[in-house]
């Protein structure tokens, strides 16, 4: 029996007469996603939801808040993955167990591509509803240009192509840099918030594990700091205003069609895939580059946001909110809810790269790249304190990058707040923790990852 079949029926036998509604907190966007899924809930079981749509950082804050009040106002939300271990660690969240064991069919999460985010202390909070894997964008008609193609030879003595490596990113988009002519090299991110996930893939990228098994910080080594250096390089060849760009300012610019590289995830292509973007067609795609170890490159992609269902610790029904957040996150439902071309959620289960309105939505090509990132990639740092650990590194970044300190300062003081902040979670505690996250990289990452 398909999954949202079996929550229908449980529903129908279990609330039939009854007047039962949801609050599902959200972020900004997603209700595009999930308007087709609530209606399709609400009509098959009578159980009503009610959306309830904030900014997209303002979700942890506003359900940590109502756990704090009391004020039991979501039953269901959907903060981003990373931010999980701190709602845990705040008492925000129910563990799911318990309705996992007494409803979840047998392989049910076999078909998602990147199901590490969902667990924390080796108990289940939450269901990946959004495949956010970092990846790069790449303008084609300047990468297969025949002059282009011929200059970067002449220069470089290779093929101009999708890089496999920072270096190769960064040397490419210096090449196209020509804001005398009105042509840009890249458009990364480079503001405080964002800046830390480019540095945690160049760092990855050099073949050295962020902290030693005993929570040890190695991000200020050389590794860390050639990292910085080279990224503080590589910003010379973004186009202007960079510093300031956005999330939903980035996808604007670079329709504009005069730029050559931009990272970005899935919601960045379905934006620059419809028909008002003037980069529609005009893209190839790839990974978030690697790094040059041993003989050859260490590939490591990147799963960095994604939205998650959750049950509020507070929820006066939380048997049901489980239940909808199951509904929603089934294979049927989440198919519907990624197909919305006006939604923010990505693939990330297998049945969703077959969907035809899905590969309209995004393409071929940008899907098969898409679903092998999900399938390798790193996961974020999933610890207590996460929000503590990548605020101090995005500030220690931004202040290298700016010119304010020198990258080996900077990382100086950034390892020395991670030292506080390990010993703050509870070091013994926190040293499991990281010790069972090292064992969930990818295998070929961390047979390359190294200690100091």
């Amino acid at each position: 029996m398909d999954v949202d079949v079996y929550v229908e029926n449980v529903l129908r036998d279990r609330f039939s007469g009854h007047s039962q509604t949801l609050s599902l907190l959200l972020p900004n966007g997603s209700g595009a996603n999930l308007g087709p899924v609530i209606a399709a809930f609400t009509d098959r079981t009578g159980v009503n939801v009610e959306p309830i749509e904030v900014p997209l950082d303002e979700v942890v804050n506003t359900l940590i808040l109502d756990n704090v009040l009391d004020q039991r106002r979501f039953d269901v939300a959907l903060p981003a993955t990373f931010s999980l271990p701190d709602l845990v660690a705040a008492g925000t969240l129910l563990p799911l167990d318990g309705y996992v064991a007494a409803h979840e069919p047998e392989g049910f999460r076999d078909g998602i591509l990147y199901p590490t985010g969902d667990t924390f202390d080796g108990e289940t909070y939450g269901f990946q509803t959004d495949g956010d894997a970092y990846l790069m964008f790449y303008h084609a008609d300047m990468m297969s240009s025949t002059d282009h193609q011929a200059r970067f030879s002449d220069r470089f003595g290779q093929r101009l192509e999708i890089p496999r490596t920072w270096e190769e990113l960064d040397r490419q988009m210096a090449f196209f840099h020509a804001p005398d002519d009105g042509v840009f090299g890249g458009l990364l991110f480079r503001v405080p918030q964002f800046l830390a996930w480019e540095w945690w893939g160049r760092f990855h990228a050099k073949g050295i594990w962020p902290m030693a098994p005993d929570l040890t910080p190695q991000i200020h080594g050389e590794a860390g700091v050639t990292a910085l250096e080279e990224m503080i390089r590589a910003t010379e060849s973004l186009a202007p205003g960079h510093a300031s760009i956005g999330l939903f300012e980035n996808w604007e610019r670079y329709a504009q069609g005069d730029i050559y590289a931009n990272i970005g995830w899935g919601g960045t292509q379905k934006y620059l895939n419809q028909t008002k973007s003037a980069m529609q067609g005009r893209m190839v795609f790839g990974p978030t580059p690697g790094g040059q170890i041993g003989q050859g490159p260490l590939a490591v992609p990147y799963f960095n946001w994604g939205w998650n269902f959750v049950v509020s610790a507070t929820s006066d029904q939380p048997e049901l909110a489980y239940l909808f957040s199951l509904f929603a996150a089934s294979p049927r439902m989440s198919t519907l809810a990624v197909g919305q071309t006006d939604g923010f959620f990505d693939p990330f289960r297998a049945e969703h790269y077959q969907d035809e309105t899905i590969v309209e939505a995004y393409s071929a090509p940008f899907l098969k790249v898409h679903r092998e990132a999900m399938r390798n990639a790193i996961p974020d740092l999933y610890l207590k304190g996460h929000s503590e650990y990548f605020a101090a590194l995005a500030k220690g970044l931004d202040a290298a990058v700016m010119g304010n300190v020198q990258p080996e300062e900077a990382l100086r003081g950034v390892a020395q707040k991670w030292e506080l902040i390990s010993g703050k979670a509870g070091h013994a505690q926190q040293v499991l923790r990281w010790r069972s996250l090292r064992d969930k990289y990818p295998a070929h990452v961390k047979a390359a990852l190294k200690d100091l």
